[in-house]
């Protein structure tokens, strides 16, 4: 199979002791659907209550090479976790911190004011959730699923009109900066210690993380697709959120 090239993972992914035996591994963990369960609604979730001291020994474990990359803000994370003591990417990949916080490029470009007025109008029109984030804008139809059609052609119409980019994710769509990915906030990582030059596996259950997928699988790593197996630039799976804990030995 050629590099880049999307195929139904069908495997689990080795033992991760045995993946750092063969040498270094920089671990790019996803959150909602990965590290925490879906739930009805962003604040609806149910982190473990000691999950942001497990990642941090995780980190401490892959000496450093261990980041959150979310499509949340990392305030937002912060919210459920508490402060975060390893290195973290939200808002798609535009929001970019080491483990000490640091700021890593020129940090999240929010929406347009005028972008946010229409997707707030159609939200209300059509009784849909919306999430305003530090990156962009999001239309929510998880309690309204039939809506989802509605809500993608909407979106995208109005990225195309704006400039902007729709990124599409499990009941939601999202107006986001076009070079705001998760693909490119991996890319940022390997350049710098301490990810580069170690093996880069990103673990992610959604559309959104393709990119990142594919950007470990570019540089000679991997993707672990959590969930629903679907056609993915990942190589590996897991069934659910419990099998990356066990995974990871959190």
């Amino acid at each position: 199979m050629q590099q880049g090239q999307s195929q139904k993972p069908a495997y689990a992914p080795p033992p991760l002791a045995d993946l750092l035996t063969e040498g270094r591994v920089a671990l790019f963990l996803d959150f909602d659907g990965t590290l925490v369960e879906l739930a009805s609604g962003p604040d609806a979730i149910a982190p473990l209550p000691d999950l942001g001291a497990r990642l941090k020994a995780f980190a401490e474990r892959l000496g450093g090479a261990c980041a959150l990359v979310s499509g949340r803000a990392i305030s937002d994370i912060e919210s459920h976790l508490g402060p975060l003591a390893i290195a973290a990417a939200g808002s798609h990949g535009s929001d970019i911190r080491s483990a000490t916080r640091e700021r890593i490029g020129a940090g999240p470009q929010g929406l347009p004011t005028a972008i946010e007025t229409e997707l707030r109008s159609f939200a209300e029109l059509e009784a849909l959730d919306y999430e305003h984030n530090p990156h962009g804008g999001a239309l929510h139809y998880r309690k309204a699923p039939e809506q989802g059609p509605k809500a993608h052609a909407f979106a995208e119409a109005l990225a195309a009109e704006h400039g902007w980019a729709a990124q599409s994710g499990k009941c939601v769509v999202e107006l986001v900066a076009p070079d705001a990915n998760k693909g490119s906030a991996v890319d940022r990582f390997m350049a710098d210690p301490p990810f580069a030059g170690a093996r880069p596996i990103f673990v992610g259950d959604d559309i959104t993380d393709e990119a990142g997928f594919a950007a470990c699988r570019a540089a000679g790593g991997a993707g672990i697709l959590v969930g629903e197996k679907r056609e993915s630039a990942a190589q590996y799976h897991l069934p659910d959120v419990a099998s990356v804990h066990h995974w990871l030995e959190l």
